[in-house]
């Protein structure tokens, strides 16, 4: 039964996205990271993406991520201009130690600006973390 399914607390796993320069179009993007902050790696990520606000909604992105090690992180996606004042969420699935973990995390509208920047966990940018 459902109600004895358990799925542990996520803890150290962020979501984050960091404004970086692409020299190939001499331009600032919006990059989406999955961070693993803790002391032992996560493997098997899956990472399924969309945004939505009201009738729009995006296509769904799938990622995934075999092993992301310990305290490191990698990009997931780019998030376009056009995608910024949506509700963006990415489903995170991992296992750490054949456990599995599960979270989602959300950019609210319009949530994703550079007043909002502030430090990210192992990573030397500032950006701006999922709830």
């Amino acid at each position: 039964m459902k109600k004895d399914i358990e799925i542990p607390k996520v803890e150290g796993v962020y979501v984050v996205a960091v404004k970086q320069w692409n020299k190939f179009f001499n331009m600032h993007d919006w990059n989406v990271f999955l961070v693993n902050k803790n002391n032992f790696p996560i493997t098997d990520a899956i990472i399924v993406s969309k945004g939505y606000k009201g009738s729009t909604l995006t296509s769904t992105m799938r990622h995934k991520l075999a092993v992301l090690p310990v305290k490191s992180y990698a990009k997931i996606e780019l998030l376009q201009p056009e995608l910024l004042s949506l509700t963006n969420e990415f489903s995170v699935s991992y296992f750490i130690e054949n456990k599995m973990f599960h979270k989602n995390f959300k950019f609210l509208p319009n949530s994703i600006k550079e007043t909002n920047l502030g430090e990210i966990p192992i990573m030397t940018e500032q950006g701006i973390e999922a709830t």
